[in-house]
């Protein structure tokens, strides 16, 4: 059983990089821009894809604000930068995301998916530096300059024709995948495990309302599966940032 809590995330990270690889590229669906509710609110065209956005945002500034006023207790400083880092991230999704619905095109989409991609990897390192007892003091800038290069990969790959999303689909699903396995490894209470897995819950109901964007249009009307996807996606956000705030808050946050 040892063996397993301990090298499981580790064996699983592997695999999955070899069926990344074995698969190949993994192109972006050809109607991705034509989202369902294109509703213009007086001037503001596609505004409930724009305006959803507000919810991350909100998120973001309520913990970079409440941060502020936290001494710096945490063993590891990374701790506390990785929650900086993904606040950060929160608030940049918020203006990114809103850009690129204002008028949807594979430019804009940069904009909107590189704070994305910076808020999964300052998570990561986040849930790694909580839940191991040593981290390399530059593993939040190694894993911040993956996450610009892994959407530099998409957009270039993009324009030769041959789109590829791999590094980036990895970034989203390594948090997701990986950090209930450190903490199941580091016997990390309940509480920590159940807050991590409701945010989970949220993300994959957000993907899901996404897939779905027009049929939930259909169904709704006065919202798209888009727009719900933001809500969604920014209520599993503020479940992170008030856990890493309440952990902030203690001064023995510990690692294991």
């Amino acid at each position: 059983m040892y063996a397993l809590k301990h090298f499981s995330p580790t064996i699983i990270s592997i695999l999955a990089i070899v069926a990344l690889l074995s698969h190949g590229p993994i192109a972006q669906p050809a109607d991705y821009h034509a989202f369902a509710d294109t509703r213009p609110l007086l001037s503001l065209p596609n505004a409930l894809d724009v305006l959803s956005n507000v919810g991350f945002l909100l998120v973001g500034v309520w913990g970079l604000w409440t941060l502020k006023s936290i001494p710096n207790t945490a063993p590891s400083s990374t701790i506390r930068s990785a929650c900086f880092a993904f606040m950060l991230a929160l608030t940049l999704t918020a203006f990114g995301s809103g850009y690129y619905h204002l008028a949807p095109d594979n430019a804009r989409l940069v904009w909107d998916r590189l704070p994305i991609a910076l808020a999964c990897g300052a998570l990561l390192v986040g849930g790694f530096a909580e839940t191991h007892r040593q981290t390399h003091k530059f593993a939040l800038l190694f894993m911040l300059a993956t996450a610009v290069i892994s959407v530099i990969w998409w957009a270039a790959s993009e324009r030769r024709g041959v789109g590829d999303l791999r590094p980036y689909l990895a970034l989203q699903a390594a948090p997701l995948i990986l950090i209930p396995l450190w903490q199941w490894a580091s016997d990390k209470p309940t509480r920590d495990r159940a807050a991590f897995g409701c945010a989970i819950a949220l993300y994959i109901l957000a993907k899901i309302a996404e897939l779905n964007d027009a049929h939930i249009h259909a169904l709704l009307s006065v919202v798209s599966g888009h727009a719900l996807k933001h809500i969604l996606a920014s209520l599993a956000a503020l479940v992170l940032v008030a856990e890493m705030l309440r952990k902030l808050q203690t001064p023995c946050i510990a690692t294991r």
